[in-house]
């Protein structure tokens, strides 16, 4: 974005008789709070902030990691009410945060200058990964139902970007980036069309799961073809590497680093992290030192405290783990925002979390 007006493309729609655009207020201090001024559409969970620093909730797994955490910073809730949080990302000019309320068909937005938390769009075609690209356009994956890749203009025109693939519909579009080349990056699992949770339930078209690129000229095609449910995906800071979370396959969780060839071909697959047990990999992004900022919590087995899980895992580019926030509730996704891009925005099931770091979001 060229200026600090929010476009109209970023401007909540307008609410509809049968939904009406909700608000959300800070309660008192201590309870740190978001909470609707109409019914909430989900459950809204009270949280307490550490009162002392430095707060025992970021953990320091490797001396490497010390020099990230703020002594003098504090895990917030900044918002909650919502059914399965994911794919934030943040918007300077206007400073706030967009994130999708999958389950319940919408896309929030926080201000980050007022508080507010207020239905940005909806239906949203149960919107999963947001990210923006390099002309500070909107770009979503449409979990289900539509199952395409869109971008919205700053006019407010939706284009889609991507729908099929070989004349085939494309299963169920979750994560998104885009490379300084305009080319969009997307993973296509089938958790949209599982069932009714996420969307609608449906049958897949595509005989796997894929990694895909969009081109700046429009073309698509698969640039992975062989993994069980891509989830997140990132690249490293010089975009030489391409980072992708395999959901299942492997056979834990884990993520898989490829080099990028200018013309995006992918080559030398390596395993960079094994969630090795009971810890499940989501969606995550990648810092100017080329740390990985993962979405982090229970696989869903009997292994384990989930609790003790549930939060944010840092690994460095050797892939080992060095930092763990700690949260009351399981992070699916993440994005760094703020002025400085130093502001850790945590979208964890229900609630909206922020912490700020010594760490910037790279671009």
């Amino acid at each position: 974005m060229h200026n600090n007006d929010t476009p109209p493309s970023m401007r909540p729609s307008p609410p509809t008789p049968a939904m009406p655009c909700r608000r959300f207020l800070k309660t008192s201090a201590g309870a740190g709070l978001a909470v609707a001024s109409a019914a909430a559409a989900a459950q809204s969970f009270p949280f307490v902030p550490n009162q002392r620093y430095p707060d025992p909730a970021i953990q320091i797994l490797d001396p490497s990691f010390a020099k990230y955490r703020i002594y003098s910073s504090t895990v917030e809730q900044v918002a909650s009410g919502m059914r399965w949080a994911e794919g934030p990302v943040y918007f300077p000019a206007g400073q706030y945060v967009l994130v999708s309320d999958i389950p319940n068909n919408r896309i929030m937005k926080y201000d980050e200058t007022s508080g507010a938390f207020s239905v940005f769009r909806q239906p949203s075609n149960f919107a999963n990964g947001n990210t923006r690209d390099r002309q500070g356009r909107l770009v979503t994956c449409e979990h289900s139902v539509t199952r395409r890749v869109t971008r919205t203009e700053h006019d407010g025109r939706i284009t889609v970007l991507a729908d099929r693939f070989d004349g085939k519909r494309l299963n169920a579009p979750n994560d998104v980036v885009v490379r300084s080349d305009d080319s969009v990056w997307f993973t296509d699992p089938g958790f949209g069309i599982a069932g009714s949770w996420e969307g609608e339930k449906a049958q897949a078209e595509q005989a796997t799961t894929n990694v895909y690129r969009i081109g700046a000229d429009g073309s698509i095609r698969a640039v992975e073809t062989g993994l069980v449910n891509p989830n997140g995906l990132a690249f490293s800071p010089d975009e030489k590497a391409l980072y992708v979370v395999e959901w299942k396959g492997t056979p834990h969780r884990s993520i898989w680093r490829y080099d990028v060839a200018a013309d995006g071909t992918l080559s030398n697959k390596t395993k960079l992290v094994d969630a090795n047990g009971p810890g499940a990999l989501d969606g995550f992004r990648v810092d100017t030192d080329g740390n990985l900022w993962c979405g982090w919590g229970s696989n869903g087995s009997a292994q384990g405290k989930p609790e003790d899980l549930d939060g944010v895992m840092v690994f460095n580019p050797q892939g080992k783990p060095i930092g763990h926030i700690r949260l009351p509730e399981r992070c699916a996704n993440l994005t760094f925002g703020g002025p400085k891009r130093n502001r850790l925005y945590m979208a964890s099931s229900h609630s909206l979390y922020a912490l700020y770091v010594e760490a910037h979001g790279a671009v």
